[in-house]
């Protein structure tokens, strides 16, 4: 078995695979110039500062400093070897690398743990399927869910499947495959009894519904309840394979709907999801009976900009709409709030009024985020009363002045001023001293503040003159392979200052020994260092001239030359001063003569 992939098997998968394509499946990116922006992966950031190069095929965050190929995203936004990413990126373009991952020395005993839970749900999640749409001992189960208006298109669709009312069938089942029982027990598929130590299977006699990950695994189950057994719901336990925090269900399914239509109808279960699914709305997901976190927030960011709330209508529901809302409207995203009549939820809805009124009358009229929480701060309010009326005037003008738009403040402090028969100039007084009062509360602490893409100034403005003259050295050095050598010959054996710039050239300068034409993305790989990687992106990303002209090399050579003639006047006037002071006339003067020549060699 090879362990290592052919140098010009990497620079096929190089040629043929899009860093941007790669990319927009985990960041939603906006085209600016000539690169592409959005929200870093790799840290917590409300302002685009994550920039991919089309030209180049790199990438680079300008606030946190992270930088690489594709092949360095894979690896560090999964946490998987450059092996295992040039095996996933040869996938996505069907080139055969002709080798599996290494399977002796080096493997560690988690990654065969991961792959049997995996490949456990894969086989169980097939097996429940077969049994209810395909055996006697399901009919009962797929009447059931026929009679609750599920169609067989859906059911196959979720894959939804039925377990058998049987107390060991999946310990045998998986045993049979050596599957080991302390593992299938970890993945939280059987439960270990505490008086003899045997197993039983966790879920027996429901109908079961799959949770799949982002990349469509399945990763756990939820199984109902076919009569009024408690709990209604049986969820598999958290397990390595499956953290309800960072899923969002039906979003494999939903991934081509969401980035076609830039939204998400976010819902509160999977029960609304397939109903929404049965009434055409492809772009629903749903939390796993959680609240919205922020890895929840990090996936959406991936492909869409917009999303429309649309949980259940009772007291609980409309307060996780409110914390959801603020959690989304925080991270920057346009949002809506779909309101469900009569204390309903989406499936009632949808079996009472029909498929065409849900996506009308329910989604198509959602609220504005703004609108919707004038609705939620009247509940429990008489505004008859002028005390509650007061309060909640207030409360609102206080929601106002969070507003960014000017067009948006105005049109909703006349809304509240025409509701209640005030003077809008008042209104507006009371809003700005709101706005002033809240900003000098709050001054010098972190505010999510939703902005538009904006290019952070470059480091070098701040730097030195030598650090930036080595700097766009080097950008032009990996652009052309001759000013390479050139800026090597003018060195005339002399380093750069910076120890990092002249460890980056003399990679380079070894680069260029076995390709004679730049190649950036090929560089990153044949660098070793993470920290210098991530440097090298960021100078590729500096906005240099397209021809280096002589006087400019020369501009720059000086620079990084002087700054040796300078660290060594500053020490020659320390001596001067140190001679001075022992009264050392000669020697001074000896000294005063070699700091006027270091002078005029500048």
């Amino acid at each position: 078995m090879a362990e290592r992939i052919a140098e010009e098997k990497i620079d096929q998968i190089r040629q043929a695979v899009d860093i941007v394509e790669v990319i927009s499946d985990y960041v939603q990116l906006k085209k600016q110039g000539r690169n592409y922006f959005g929200l870093c992966p790799f840290h917590g950031e409300s302002t685009p500062s994550f920039s991919v190069s089309i030209d180049k095929q790199i990438f680079h965050c300008f606030g946190c400093g992270a930088g690489g190929n594709v092949f360095s995203f894979l690896m560090e936004l999964e946490g998987i070897s450059f092996q295992e990413a040039a095996l996933k990126l040869a996938s996505k373009v069907n080139i055969d690398l002709e080798i599996n991952l290494p399977g002796g020395h080096g493997e560690k005993k988690v990654s065969k743990e991961h792959q049997a839970f995996l490949g456990a749900h894969e086989l169980l999640q097939k097996f429940y399927h077969h049994l209810l749409v395909n055996t006697k001992e399901g009919e009962h189960a797929l009447e059931y869910l026929l009679s609750r208006g599920f169609t067989r298109e859906s059911i196959d669709k979720f894959q939804i499947g039925y377990s058998l009312n049987s107390w060991d069938f999946v310990y045998k089942f998986l045993s049979k495959r050596d599957f080991p029982p302390e593992w299938m027990e970890k993945a939280g598929l059987i439960i270990k009894r505490e008086r003899d130590g045997s197993y039983f299977d966790r879920f027996r006699d429901r109908i079961m519904f799959p949770i799949f990950d982002r990349n469509g695994n399945t990763i756990a189950f939820s199984g109902r309840s076919l009569g009024a057994e408690e709990p209604k719901y049986l969820n598999s336990p958290e397990t390595p394979i499956f953290n309800k925090s960072k899923i969002l269900y039906n979003y494999h399914n939903a991934k081509p709907s969401l980035k076609k239509l830039q939204y998400a109808v976010l819902l509160e279960g999977f029960a609304d999801v397939i109903s929404a699914e049965r009434s055409g709305v492809e772009n629903g997901i749903a939390t796993m009976g959680t609240s919205l976190t922020d890895e929840h927030i990090a996936l959406l960011r991936q492909s869409v900009q917009s999303v429309t709330i649309c949980y259940d209508s009772d007291k609980a529901g409309i307060e996780a709409a409110f914390r959801a809302g603020n959690h989304l409207n925080n991270a920057g995203f346009q949002l809506k709030v779909a309101m469900m009549p009569d204390g309903m939820d989406p499936d009632e809805y949808i079996k009472k009024h029909g498929p065409e009124k849900f996506r009308n009358e329910v989604i198509g009229a959602s609220l504005t985020w703004m609108a919707f929480k004038f609705l939620y701060f009247r509940r429990g309010k008489n505004l008859q009363l002028e005390g509650d009326r007061l309060a909640y005037i207030e409360v609102i003008i206080k929601e106002i002045s969070n507003l960014n738009k000017a067009v948006e403040r105005d049109h909703y402090l006349r809304q509240l001023a025409a509701e209640f028969s005030l003077s809008l100039d008042a209104l507006k007084q009371q809003q700005k001293q709101m706005f002033f009062a809240d900003k000098r509360n709050t001054s010098g602490k972190n505010q999510p503040v939703n902005k538009p893409i904006v290019i952070p100034k470059k480091e070098s403005e701040l730097k030195p003159k030598h650090y930036t003259a080595e700097r766009r050295l080097i950008a032009h050095m990996l652009k052309d392979r001759d000013v390479a050598y050139k800026v090597q010959d003018l060195l005339q054996g002399n380093t750069f200052n910076i120890d990092e710039h002249q460890a980056i050239i003399t990679y380079l300068l070894g680069f260029y020994e076995d390709h004679f034409e730049p190649d950036s993305s090929t560089f990153l790989s044949y660098i070793q260092d993470d920290n210098l990687r991530r440097m090298v992106a960021n100078i590729e990303m500096m906005s240099i001239n397209d021809e280096l002209s002589s006087q400019e090399l020369t501009d720059y050579i000086k620079q990084v030359l002087n700054y040796q003639k300078l660290l060594k006047i500053k020490e020659k006037e320390v001596e001067l001063k140190e001679a001075e002071r022992q009264s050392d006339h000669g020697k001074a003067a000896a000294i005063a003569m070699e700091i006027i020549q270091l002078r005029k060699s500048l």
